[in-house]
């Protein structure tokens, strides 16, 4: 199926995002040798709280706290945030230690109160960027701000909501913007609270690569320690920074404890995150490099073949379940294949979800060629 070329506007737009540099520029203000970090407790839950979290993070490598102050609860009877009174206790933390703040807005209200309590950086999040009227409110009260406004992706896993909101900012003339990964809801369980779907992140990047892109490892993983292999990935995926939200004593935290790390642990995850180069001039590194991928190259031609083959199969299912008045779905073959596959998978170092996500996607595809067939007169 041929894609629809895009609305002129829209194209156009891409293009000036695309030639706009100076996204990234913000961010090679604050001269990091390491990964830019913004680090703090989920929730500013009293003033004690927020001043003890901002001197302790002034001994890491952490360039600027956050805290939320308005949190957004999936169920009423949480705590939902201190509110409009907190933005002075983190007026007082930056007066103190010279850090500067972060916190998340949701609404045009949240962002006058923000900006009158000069909040350094506004992040929106993952409940709001789903809705671009919210977006299109918030952009337009931040219309011409130099702050620097900051996205998560949506809850559910659609690059182009995610990128919608972005661009809703950029044309009211907010150029201090990046994104902020936080992976992706699901109702399956999963190793993740949310499942990082790296590629969506990686077409991001693709897309727009002078937008600044930063991880949230905390919101991914649910559980502290999973937070250093995230962060790790997310380096050696190129991205800017990181957000991973801190407690001085974080089995008390008043939201998402179990995500929260101390600042002890965030100074041992800074020490032993590395780095990667984006490439090499070694020529043994360059020739290693294209003969894997001229073999990749070979291996991904012989995997189009195959689908090619696979959907020729399937039309070929297609006329006789046709001729013979059979439904598409055959269950018991469906389920004793999929069995079948995630056995042998596992079996050589691939994970199931891994195998699922392949698989079902074959039988999507299966099964539009064959009810194409079937509907056909």
């Amino acid at each position: 199926m041929i894609s629809k070329p895009l609305p002129l506007q829209e194209l156009n737009l891409i293009k000036q995002m695309s030639n706009t540099p100076v996204m990234r520029q913000w961010l090679s203000t604050f001269n990091s040798e390491g990964p830019f970090l913004i680090a703090g407790p989920c929730s500013a839950e009293t003033e004690e709280q927020v001043l003890e979290s901002a001197h302790l993070l002034k001994n890491t490598p952490t360039q600027v706290m956050r805290a939320g102050i308005w949190k957004p609860r999936t169920r009423p009877g949480n705590f939902e945030g201190a509110g409009v009174k907190a933005l002075k206790w983190l007026q007082k933390a930056k007066a103190e230690t010279g850090l500067l703040m972060a916190t998340e807005v949701a609404n045009p209200q949240h962002v006058e109160v923000a900006l009158h309590h000069d909040i350094d950086i506004l992040w929106i999040g993952a409940r709001t960027t789903v809705s671009p009227f919210n977006v299109q409110e918030i952009a337009e009260v931040l219309k011409g701000t130099d702050k620097i406004v900051l996205v998560k992706n949506p809850v559910n896993p659609d690059l182009e909501l995610w990128l919608g909101a972005v661009e809703r900012l950029f044309t009211q003339n907010i150029k201090n913007l990046g994104v902020i990964h936080r992976g992706f809801s699901s109702y399956k369980e999963n190793t993740y609270r949310n499942i990082p779907e790296w590629q969506i992140a990686i077409d991001l990047q693709n897309r727009y690569p002078d937008l600044p892109l930063l991880l949230d490892p905390s919101h991914i993983a649910g559980r502290r320690d999973l937070i250093f292999d995230l962060c790790q990935t997310a380096l050696d995926l190129n991205y800017d920074g990181l957000m991973i939200e801190t407690h001085p004593n974080p089995d008390k935290a008043w939201s998402d404890a179990q995500q929260q790390i101390t600042p002890q642990r965030l100074i041992e995850i800074s020490e032993n995150l590395q780095v990667r180069e984006k490439g090499s001039e070694s020529s043994n590194f360059q020739k290693t490099l294209t003969t894997l991928r001229e073999q990749v190259d070979a291996l991904d031609e012989e995997i189009m073949d195959t689908l090619i083959k696979r959907m020729d199969l399937a039309k070929e299912f297609g006329q006789i379940k046709k001729q013979y008045n059979v439904s598409i779905l055959q269950n018991e073959r469906w389920n004793a294949v999929l069995k079948k596959m995630i056995t042998r998978g596992q079996a050589n170092g691939l994970s199931e979800d891994f195998i699922l996500r392949i698989f079902k996607a074959v039988h999507q595809e299966s099964i539009e060629h064959q009810k194409n067939i079937l509907h056909k007169k």
